[in-house]
């Protein structure tokens, strides 16, 4: 990864608005009032849940759509 990238960048610009509502959707599932705008009044935990259990279930996403294809007989 370049050195220049900024981790708050979406390497595919066109998920953004899916990340934000994926974001949102989470803290919901979590109860983090998570806000449109300034969320400042939240604690490290609180945020860090939320983007800790995004990539978990981003993960666990990846991992059922690469064993449906690893059964469908393609290998990697």
């Amino acid at each position: 990864m370049p050195s220049n990238t900024s981790s708050n960048k979406a390497v595919v610009p066109e998920a953004k608005g899916a990340l934000d509502r994926f974001k949102y959707e989470v803290a919901n599932e979590l109860g983090v009032p998570l806000t449109d705008g300034y969320n400042g009044n939240l604690t490290s935990k609180q945020n860090g849940s939320v983007g800790g259990y995004m990539v978990k279930k981003m993960i666990e996403a990846q991992e059922r759509q690469m064993s449906g294809r690893s059964q469908s007989g393609q290998q990697y």
